[in-house]
């Protein structure tokens, strides 16, 4: 009788269409303490650049969480070549951190997308 019950309730989960709230680029958001912005987008020779505001948690790895959504695929940050900008470090309680996340280069439409505390918020980049 428990199978049959929660086999309905993801049926009508399933069914019910989900919602999805793109930000624009510079649009600041919470999830969990930390608050977020994707403030620009840019592409060098081999790397999409994004940069990003974080804030509320110490010593959070600035890194852990950031995914980009371009072509079908999404792709987890890659090393930052040096002088493309500012290294994503550890966040801090109260002062903003502002960093460079790198990702595989990228072209068509894409969406950065930041995880964190169960939850997830997403950037659109064109508009």
């Amino acid at each position: 009788m428990i199978l049959f019950a929660g086999t309905a309730k993801l049926f009508q989960t399933s069914q019910k269409p989900v919602e999805v709230q793109l930000l624009a680029l510079g649009d600041s958001v919470t999830l969990g303490d930390m608050t977020v912005s994707v403030t620009a987008l840019r592409d060098i020779a081999d790397r999409t650049l994004v940069d990003v505001t974080m804030v509320g948690v110490a010593e959070a790895q600035a890194m852990d969480g950031w995914k980009i959504l371009a072509s079908g695929e999404v792709s987890d940050p890659v090393m930052l070549p040096v002088g493309a900008g500012t290294e994503c470090t550890l966040t801090k309680l109260t002062e903003t951190l502002t960093c460079t996340v790198a990702f595989p280069v990228s072209e068509g439409t894409r969406t950065i997308a930041y995880i964190r505390a169960g939850e997830q918020r997403q950037w659109a980049t064109a508009p």
